[in-house]
């Protein structure tokens, strides 16, 4: 963005020299080629009928058409918000990759739903790394929730079975099942997690009702493969951006946005509850052109 804004200001005329340089700058970002390609598009059909003359109409051009991009058109902003529906309980699955921040967005998405009123439930799927069972234990006991933990490398299907089983028996409006951190590129992995997919819903019919896919916003290009991987095994329905804290802009999802049109639910700032926040195209936007 530092780029962006040393091109579109200084009072340049906005001229071929100044498209071209905006192309290279695009294609060389984290959104992808696709993506660059159809907002180069857009930004040469207005210049060519004369509706931008200069290079701050073409910075807001550009805002207006992430802005566009990131609300899927709009529909984004007819989505419900993230919380229970009718059923009960509401069962959400948290995937990603290894490192992405899974355990800790399942800690401050509990909290944040037991601040709203909801009862919930805890199933710790990753039962292959030790520390990710205690860590989901420590967040359970912090905003005081149940949580179903199996032996360190049993089924993950099985703990998640459980759980949701137990959430019928309790009463849970919600139950949250974590995972283990999966490489998109290991087939084996992938068709691991489609199986606690179909074991969650044995134990209520229609579950997982949201598919939380967690991306850590200083991959880059590579959350794009990420997302498009576990799209297409576990049908997510909607995405976590996290790490936002940092350098990273994440600029990659507006690429993710573009191409799967899947839409971002939250953006993790920071370590504490508050710090993830209901994510908004504006607002994000704004961010990326600060």
């Amino acid at each position: 963005m530092a780029r962006l804004n040393g091109l579109l200001g200084g009072g340049r005329t906005l001229d071929e020299t100044v498209l071209a340089d905006l192309e290279e700058l695009l294609f060389t970002a984290d959104i992808g080629v696709s993506t660059a390609t159809s907002l180069l598009e857009a930004v040469r059909t207005r210049v060519r009928a004369q509706a931008l003359s200069d290079p701050s109409q073409l910075r807001q051009a550009l805002r207006a058409e992430m802005a566009r991009i990131l609300s899927l058109d709009g529909a984004a902003a007819a989505l419900p918000p993230f919380s229970p529906g009718l059923v009960r309980p509401w069962v959400v699955m948290v995937v990603g990759v290894n490192g992405s921040g899974k355990t800790t967005t399942v800690g401050k998405l509990a909290a944040k739903l037991k601040q709203a009123g909801h009862s919930v439930l805890l199933g710790a799927g990753d039962t292959f790394r030790a520390a990710a069972g205690e860590q989901l234990e420590i967040w359970a006991d912090r905003v005081g929730a149940p949580v179903v933990r199996g032996k360190d490398g049993s089924d993950p299907a099985s703990v998640c079975f459980e759980a949701v089983r137990q959430g019928v028996a309790t009463g849970a409006d919600v139950v949250i099942c974590d995972t283990a951190g999966r490489l998109h590129t290991k087939a084996p992995l992938m068709e691991e997690l489609k199986k606690v997919k179909r074991v969650i819903a044995k134990a209520v019919p229609g579950a997982p009702h949201e598919v939380l896919l967690v991306l850590d916003s200083t991959n880059g290009q590579n959350a794009i493969a990420q997302a498009r991987q576990f799209h297409e095994a576990l049908q997510v329905t909607g995405l976590a951006l996290t790490k936002l804290d940092g350098t990273a802009k994440g600029g990659v999802v507006i690429g993710i946005c573009d191409q799967l049109k899947l839409p971002v639910r939250w953006v993790g700032v920071g370590e504490a509850v508050p710090d993830l926040r209901a994510f908004s195209p504006d607002e994000f936007v704004e961010a990326l052109f600060e």
